[in-house]
């Protein structure tokens, strides 16, 4: 779909007024203003239906928000919800029904609002001990039932013991580990530019480095993207579910209309309410704090959004953005290939801490990366 902002006017934007004025974010439209108008008030309005979303607050209706509005239109109960391959269903009445399993005891998986195959089992799983017809289908009678049962999880994050689970099982060693490294943008899309420098060139040597040291570790490195192709997100996160990756890490940079914004900052999966990926916002601030201690940079700490690389991948999945292009001190270190080797040694660093547990740990900014190997080669030798 096209962008819709201020000053914009027509049916779409008359939409996208009645559905901000359904979630209460809105008075409803009573011709004054003309309800085709995309004035100050519908843009405020979106800012905070894309702070409460997880989203990136410009007030502009993109495909994500769009998306997001339509999806919260969606009330549990308002239609029969079951898994479709070719188009998956998605919506938050798709997100209240996953929380609700997996407050009985189901596991959903992480709850994102998308009616997938992990969903479906724990919706069959449901009904089958309910003595319902396993079908895979909410509709009316598996509503009841779930409405009616009182759940065996209050508070706290249900899916947290079985992610924590996972990477126990999956052992300290990063040998045999499979990462997807996503370098932002590329191709015709450049990102961030200034002065002929691009982000998307930036973060592919970044990658590329980061690649190298992995493949020294005994681990998978796999890229997202050539350096002359720029997938959608969606392909991204669709690149590394296909491939069974263990860890998803997509690397950018920043920029703003303000020079002086700088800095280093990191996203994890969350909807901000409680909604998370434990281990990926774990995964976050390991890479936030190695970071800041080796490079100095301005720390401007995790953050949880549901943009698509984070909430479609499945597998612990950070968005890491590594300075501003657009601030000179930032931008004269990015630009220096020793300060891109600091980066890389620190991101893969900090990928070991999170399979460490916290045993046999450094302090922050002191691992190195010989000692990383050396740590690998020990573990081999004590299998």
């Amino acid at each position: 779909m096209q962008l819709l902002h201020r000053g914009d006017v027509g049916p779409a934007v008359a939409e996208i007024r009645n559905t901000l004025a359904a979630l209460g974010l809105l008075p409803a439209p009573n011709g004054r203003p003309d309800p085709a108008t995309y004035d100050a008030a519908v843009e405020h309005a979106v800012r905070v239906f894309q702070q409460q979303r997880g989203l990136i607050t410009d007030g502009v209706v993109g495909p994500a928000t769009y998306r997001a509005l339509t999806d919260a239109r969606w009330r549990l109960g308002d239609r029969s919800l079951a898994f479709l391959v070719s188009k998956p269903v998605s919506g938050d009445d798709v997100f209240a029904l996953q929380e609700r399993l997996l407050e009985l005891g189901y596991d959903a998986g992480r709850p994102d609002g998308i009616f997938g195959h992990e969903t479906e089992q724990a919706l069959r799983s449901f009904q089958r001990d309910y003595g319902l017809n396993p079908d895979g289908i909410c509709g009316p009678g598996t509503l009841r039932a779930l409405r009616q049962l009182a759940p065996k999880v209050r508070g706290g994050r249900p899916v947290f013991l079985r992610e924590q689970e996972k990477v126990r099982r999956a052992g300290p060693r990063l040998r045999g580990k499979r990462i997807v490294i996503d370098p932002g943008h590329g191709g015709a899309d450049r990102g961030v530019c200034v002065g002929g420098v691009s982000e998307a060139d930036v973060v592919w040597d970044l990658a590329r480095r980061l690649e190298g040291r992995m493949i020294a570790t005994g681990m998978e490195a796999l890229i997202s993207r050539g350096p002359n192709a720029s997938p959608p997100d969606a392909e991204r996160a669709a690149f590394a579910n296909e491939a069974g990756a263990d860890m998803f890490l997509s690397l950018h940079t920043d920029g703003n209309a303000s020079p002086l914004a700088q800095g280093v900052a990191s996203f994890h999966f969350g909807t901000g309410n409680g909604t998370t990926s434990t281990v990926g916002e774990a995964l976050a601030g390991f890479l936030q704090r190695e970071i800041v201690a080796r490079t100095g940079m301005r720390d401007c700490r995790t953050h949880p959004k549901t943009w698509e690389v984070l909430r479609l991948t499945r597998m612990p999945a950070v968005r890491i953005e590594i300075g501003y292009l657009t601030n000179a001190d930032d931008r004269r270190r990015l630009l220096d290939p020793g300060f891109r080797d600091i980066v890389a040694e620190g991101l893969l660093v900090a990928i070991k801490r999170l399979y460490l547990l916290g045993k046999d740990d450094q302090p922050t900014g002191t691992f190195t990366f010989n000692d990383l190997l050396r740590h690998e080669l020990a573990r081999a030798e004590g299998a």
